[in-house]
């Protein structure tokens, strides 16, 4: 009897290491007998697949570089928004940035303007609205952000580049011959689309930002920061083992995220007008001073341009409007 048992047992033992032989039943038998519990596959976000943008953390401050793609400068094409609003969502929920940091990967370019290509494709008055649209909504979610963001700039900061520093909470740039300032594109019969020019005259006197947005003027970082567009300057270091450029974007890095961290304590203070600056505000503030300003500017566009370029008249007619609403 226990000899039948035993034979029994042993032909069944056989049986079940047969069917264990075969791939399909050990894969199966393996599950089965797994304590484990099968982990769901890892999906893949659109942050895994950036093309135009990199980020990299520290001490709780996420440093975003502009680096677009088969590119020798920045531009805001399509694809380099269309990864920024994402990233931006991301780095706004995750608890452990604190702050922002913007800031290019190419040596000699921030972010040199709209990309123009973007524009002569757009096929309708509609795609162009929302291509507008779309960067005035980046600008405002950069603008409105929770956590403190600082455009740490170096080279060309034009066009939407502009845009795009006037929006963040602090401005800091390296004073080298590359780094400029301006809205070139009224050269071009185009007015700076995203929010650039409603930016421009909150922070400068009427005068100041006419004579910036009608002539397409650059400005250099000296010269920004006397006029307050720019909050801070980092000179450029002597040369060393590394590259002095890249020497340089490290130390504007380095003194970016210091700030970023700063901001994340207390918010920037707002400086302080003298008397003479509280003197020519209030006057500035006039209506009549303002209307007298706005037709004189109207004259001056209207003989260089002969009424051919529209794009300054527009941005005249936004001003008075926005003036008249408040």
């Amino acid at each position: 009897m226990a000899s039948s048992i035993f034979t029994t047992f042993l032909c069944r033992q056989q049986r079940f290491l047969a069917l264990t032989r075969s791939p399909v039943t050990a894969q199966l038998y393996t599950r089965l007998t797994s304590t484990s519990v099968p982990q769901p596959p890892q999906i893949k976000t659109d942050l895994q697949h950036l093309k135009n943008l990199k980020v990299e953390y520290q001490d709780g401050i996420a440093v975003v570089q502009f680096n677009q793609e088969n590119s020798k400068v920045n531009t805001l094409s399509r694809g380099m928004m269309d990864e920024f609003v994402p990233l931006f969502d991301h780095l706004q929920n995750d608890d452990k940035v604190k702050g922002i940091v913007v800031i290019s990967a190419k040596p000699g370019s921030f972010i040199a303007g709209a990309d123009i290509n973007m524009l002569e494709s757009a096929k309708s008055r509609d795609e162009l609205l929302k291509i507008s649209r779309n960067g005035q909504e980046i600008m405002n979610n950069i603008e409105q952000s929770r956590k403190p963001i600082v455009a740490a700039i170096a080279g060309s900061c034009l066009g939407g580049g502009f845009e795009v520093a006037l929006a963040c909470h602090y401005r800091i740039a390296l004073n080298d011959k590359r780094t400029g300032f301006g809205v070139p594109e009224i050269k071009l019969g185009l007015l700076p689309g995203a929010g650039g020019t409603q930016r421009l005259v909150q922070k400068l006197s009427l005068p100041d930002a006419l004579d910036l947005v009608l002539t397409g003027k650059e400005i250099k970082v000296k010269k920004a920061k006397s006029m307050g567009l720019v909050d801070d300057i980092v000179e450029p270091i002597g040369p060393g083992l590394q590259p002095t450029e890249q020497k340089n974007i490290d130390y504007l890095r380095s003194v970016a995220v210091q700030k970023a961290k700063d901001l994340t304590v207390r918010k920037p203070t707002k400086k302080e007008s003298g008397l003479v600056e509280s003197i020519k505000s209030k006057i500035m503030s006039s209506s009549y001073v303002q209307n007298y300003i706005f037709e004189q500017a109207t004259k001056k566009v209207m003989s260089q341009t002969q009424g051919l370029y529209p794009a300054p008249l527009r941005i005249l007619d936004v001003w008075i409007n926005l003036r008249d609403c408040k």
